[in-house]
């Protein structure tokens, strides 16, 4: 077991994580098509491994109602999406980190994203990129607060901190990304909970 994808899958499963490790986007874009019915609710969380995708399309082709908050018309419908997101049938996201010890770790600054993944949601599949999948809690934390975040307030032009510095401060700036911290270490009781691992990278 050299390969980290693999040293990953075999820990989730083993915390009862579906996981499937997949070569291309393409293909985690086939196993999403293959998971949602036609005209199910799906959310998507503010996710560029998602979007990376170009599956909401082809979701939407198939009269699926999604709820994506990007797409959201100011700050009222951006909020209403947020909510209607956490009782969609189906959730779609990434995960922050993925540690090779089973672990999925992912910060917030609303928690919606958080929220949903953990209760809510019948079904929630996480496709995560390669570069996603740390050896430990300690690197997925650094990730997350050293790599992940700066990018994202870069992308976001949030004038937090760490988009300015490239790494974090541990800011109390109102738009701090890093508000809510989740580390699901078992599949949440009620929620069919899959991870789709690719062997390219994905995301932040």
């Amino acid at each position: 077991m050299e390969d980290k994808l693999a040293r990953a899958q075999v820990a989730l499963e083993r915390h009862g994580i579906k996981t499937t490790v997949v070569d291309t986007p393409e293909e985690a874009k086939a196993f999403i098509l293959k998971e949602v019915r036609p005209g199910q609710r799906v959310g998507v969380g503010g996710s560029r491994s998602i979007e990376a995708l170009g599956v909401v399309p082809e979701l939407e082709a198939l009269g699926c109602r999604v709820a994506w908050h990007w797409r959201g018309n100011g700050p009222e419908e951006v909020l209403a999406l947020r909510r209607a997101q956490l009782s969609a049938d189906v959730f779609l996201a990434s995960s922050n980190a993925v540690t090779e010890d089973g672990r999925l770790v992912n910060v917030d600054g609303v928690g919606n994203r958080v929220g949903a993944m953990v209760f809510g949601p019948p079904k929630v599949i996480l496709v995560c990129g390669q570069n996603k999948v740390v050896p430990d809690l300690e690197a997925a934390l650094d990730r997350v607060h050293n790599v992940a975040a700066p990018l994202n307030g870069r992308r976001l032009n949030t004038g937090t901190p760490c988009a300015v510095a490239g790494r974090c401060t541990d800011c109390n700036s109102p738009g701090r990304m890093c508000a809510v911290t989740v580390i699901i270490e078992r599949r949440p009781q009620k929620t069919d909970l899959q991870v789709v691992l690719v062997r390219t990278d994905l995301g932040y």
